[in-house]
């Protein structure tokens, strides 16, 4: 293994990846066991976590899949609870678990916000303060990535309660920084661009869809293997001096929006 590879290699590494039974988390969980973590895949739905796993088995990673309700305190510390008996404790923690919800303001309902807010926002915070404090019980170190988006620099049409969200986890990815400065627990964020998961894959199919794509710098969507380098980054030694940054990968969408 040359200089480089040992600088991006997740060998030896425990990772958690919330959200991993598709799109983004399931893409993060496969690219870290290709670099050699241990990875825990976590959701609410088992069924899509177990072919998650199924994949990086069959090219010869190591992962466990795990159920989490990530809007329940008592369902992310049991999942911690049960990494740690299962594989040992977690060292990185990738949060990528995400809803997404379109329309305007004012027509958002209580139930939408406050399930929008438990998953995308206070979701992240559950799952840090439990990663974060048993690491400083054990006087560890370890990494968080938070997954955000491009919309958290922006107004767009039609996602008030998502973007809002999305710019309050790129704040609190700092603060998490800043609060743990003396801890070793190092938090980072990769902001997203439009990127073709099956999240959005629906309004990307739209007349609306369709002008945004038409609009993009590239005049396509991201594809997810195109944030590999990104997360290998974050989740890595090879980011030991990054903390407290929030990472675009959009192909330049924030700048032509400005």
């Amino acid at each position: 293994m040359s200089n480089i590879e040992k600088l991006f290699s997740m060998q030896g590494k425990v990772a958690l990846v919330t959200g991993a039974g598709s799109g983004m988390g399931a893409r993060f969980a496969q690219v870290l066991a290709d670099a050699g973590a241990t990875v825990i895949c976590a959701a609410r739905r088992k069924d899509k976590l177990e072919a998650t796993v199924s994949k990086i088995t069959a090219a010869g990673g190591k992962a466990i899949a795990l159920s989490v309700d990530v809007g329940d305190s008592t369902s992310v510390e049991r999942l911690f609870d049960d990494a740690e008996t299962a594989v040992g404790p977690v060292n990185v923690l990738v949060n990528a678990a995400a809803q997404v919800d379109f329309g305007l303001f004012p027509d958002v309902e209580d139930e939408r916000w406050q399930n929008l807010i438990n998953v995308n926002f206070s979701g992240i915070m559950r799952t840090s303060r439990s990663f974060s404090r048993r690491l400083i019980a054990a006087e560890k170190p370890g990494t968080i990535v938070n997954v955000t988006s491009i919309i958290a620099e922006q107004v767009m049409l039609g996602v008030p309660v998502y973007g809002s969200l999305k710019a309050a986890a790129n704040h609190f990815t700092r603060s998490m920084a800043r609060d743990m400065f003396d801890k070793g627990i190092r938090c980072n964020a990769i902001a997203p661009g439009y990127f073709l998961t099956d999240m959005v894959e629906a309004y990307f199919e739209t007349d609306a869809g369709k002008a945004d794509i038409e609009r993009h710098p590239m005049k396509r969507l991201g594809r997810v293997e195109e944030l590999d380098g990104a997360l290998l980054l974050l989740a890595s030694d090879a980011s030991s001096f990054i903390n407290g940054a929030v990472l675009s990968v959009d192909a330049g969408q924030v700048i032509q929006l400005h």
